[in-house]
Order: C-alpha cells, then structure tokens, then sequence
C-alpha cells in the first residue's frame, strides 16, 4: 500500500483537476452539463483513482486502478482537443494542459511499469 499523497504523479494529477476547473468556470453557461461537466469527472478521476488504487492489497488491482486513471487522462485529452476546436478553449491554454497530461500519462505509466516488475 502506498501513501498516494506522496506519489509525484498523484500531486501533479490533483493540480491538473484544479486546472480544469479553473479552465471551464470560462466556459459558456450552456456548456455546464455538457463539455464542462465531462472535463471536470475526467480530471478528478485520473487523481481519484491513483488514491483508490494506492489502498488495493494487490499490485493487480493498483495496476488496474492506474489503466483506469490512464484511460481518463486519455478522455480528457479528447475533451480538450474538442473543446480548442469548437473554441471553447485558445490555443495556448489546450497546449499547456495537454503538456501536463502528457506528463502524468507517462508518470503512470513508469508507476504502472513499475508494478509490474
């Protein structure tokens, strides 16, 4: 069992939540159970269950929790490219989020790498 609150990856997945939510409080009205809704669950999922995760008895089941976290950042990514296309999001802002993302994908997976050996 890990402490997930010192795990760098969990850190740096919390600032990315705090960042979407920064991020879509701009977003129109309209846009609230929509894009904004879908953005803000992907981003506190990817920490949400690197913490779930962390409490598993098994490097199996931490394993899983950490693909499931994977798999999020991956929707976010998604969401983030949609909404820089429809012009919910600048161009400069979608790439600074994707440099994180990008960031703690790799963080998982060398934590997930690591699991497994």
């Amino acid at each position: 069992m890990h402490n997930f609150k010192d795990l760098k990856v969990w850190q740096k997945s919390v600032d990315l939540a705090v960042k979407i939510y920064k991020s879509t409080a701009l977003f129109p009205n309209e846009e609230k159970f929509g894009m904004t809704s879908q953005m803000r669950r992907a981003g506190v999922s990817i920490p949400s269950n690197i913490a779930e995760g962390s409490a598993k008895t098994s490097k199996n089941s931490f394993a899983n929790s950490l693909e499931i976290s994977l798999g999020e950042s991956f929707e976010l990514e998604t969401q983030i490219e949609i909404s820089r296309r429809v012009g919910l999001m600048s161009e400069n802002l979608s790439s600074e989020i994707n440099e994180d993302i990008v960031e703690i994908q790799k963080m998982i997976m060398g934590l997930k790498t690591s699991l497994d050996r």
